[in-house]
Formats: C-alpha cells, structure tokens, sequence
C-alpha cells in the first residue's frame, strides 16, 4: 500500500492533493474550524446524535424499545470492535502518512506519527452510523452524513489518503452490520431485563411512554364490548 503511494500520478494521490488544495486556498479561520470539526467536533456530533436517537426511542415508549435499545448500545461497541479490529490492519499495512511522502500538502493537525490505513475516524463515524440506521432510519441517514463529511476532513487536513477514508468507513461498516445478529441476540435479553427492572426501567422507557396508547387500545375493546352487550340485549 505505501508502494501506490509513491506516484503522484495516482488517482489517490491526486485526490487527495486536489481535496487538501482547498485548505491552501481557504482562509485561515475555516482552516481552524475543519481541524477542530475534523479531529473532536463530529466524533461529538455522533455521540449527541446516538443520545438524541436513545432519547426519542425511550419517550416513544414502543413495544420493541428494549430491542431499540439493544441496537444503540451495539452502535458504539460496534465502533469500538472496529478500531481494535484497524489494529492489526495497520500493522500488516504500515502505510505512512501521506504528508511523510509527499510535498507541498497543508497539514492542519501535527503529532500524527502513527500508520495511515485505515482512518480510526472513518472507521469510528462510519460504524456508529450504519449502528444508528439499524435502529432508526432518519437518525441513521444524518450519522452516515455526518461519517462521509469525517471522512472529507481527513483528507482536508492532510493526514489521510482517500483511500484511508474509504477503508475506514469499509471497516466500520463490515463490523457493525456482519456482527449484529450476534449482538443482539446478546444485547436484546439483557436489554429486556433492564427493561423489567424498577430501578433501570426508565433507561429503556420512559415513565408513562406508551400508556396512551394502551389506554386508547383499552378504551377501543370496551366499546367493542359494550356495542356486542346492546346488540344481544336487542336480539
């Protein structure tokens, strides 16, 4: 892999030029802005969005909130099985980082002296997405927007090849949808036991979520109930 680096006649290589070429030309602030954004601010961004998702699920209250619950709990772990997955991967890879063998790049974040493939954000971004979409559509959609814009960012900043991105959102993707059967098949039960507990109850949902409706449901049957008494009081 550091091999196909080395050309600048790579298609790789002249992405990331052209992508890392906006830097040069953007002012200074919004320079700043994308480091932050792409180092700290959309790994929060995702955690909120994860929050946000647990939130609307628990105060719905539907019948399937446990297994909900299950699926969100997996989203992070799963993020967390990738990076320690990319271990290993860049070990046998050892890609150096692109501004290591190539000139004239704007490297926006210093210190980064570790391998390059695959990106740990990518990987991180992208499994917490597809973690969210498994659970709830709309709330997945925006994480998988969110990890696609991560990805831009390292390459923006200078410290990832497109290829690195490509192979993180692979990696984080692979993880969190090849490994969720077995993990909810897992997470599910212990999830429905927080459920039945008076103590952890409310994590899975919230106090009154759902009651009204069951109480339309309950008042539905009694009018069943009632109309069938008239009509054989009638016969």
């Amino acid at each position: 892999m550091a091999g196909l680096a080395e050309s600048g006649s790579n298609p790789d290589v002249d992405l990331l030029y052209d992508i890392n070429g906006l830097a040069k030309d953007a002012p200074h602030w919004f320079d700043r802005v994308m480091e932050y954004v792409g180092e700290y601010g959309l790994l929060l961004a995702m955690v909120l969005l994860v929050l946000w998702c647990w939130w609307s699920v628990r105060r719905r209250g539907a019948e399937d909130a446990a297994s909900s619950v299950a699926a969100l709990v997996w989203a992070p772990l799963a993020a967390g099985v990738a990076v320690l997955v990319n271990v290993p991967i860049r070990g046998f890879v050892e890609r150096p980082r692109p501004f290591l063998d190539h000139q004239g790049l704007d490297v926006l974040v210093s210190g980064k002296t570790d391998y390059s493939f695959v990106s740990d954000h990518a990987t991180i971004t992208m499994a917490l997405g597809v973690g969210l979409f498994v659970t709830n559509r709309k709330f997945g959609l925006v994480g998988i927007g969110l990890a696609l814009l991560e990805g831009f960012c390292r390459v923006y900043m200078g410290v990832h090849y497109p290829t690195d991105v490509v192979g993180g959102f692979a990696l984080g993707t692979a993880v969190a949808l090849l490994l969720s059967p077995v993990a909810m098949a897992l997470l599910t039960p212990l999830m429905k036991a927080v459920e039945g507990s008076r103590r952890l109850g409310w994590v899975i949902r919230a106090r009154g979520a759902g009651q009204g409706q069951e109480s339309v449901v309950s008042g539905a049957r009694s009018k069943r109930s009632v109309d069938s008494e008239e009509r054989d009081l009638a016969a």
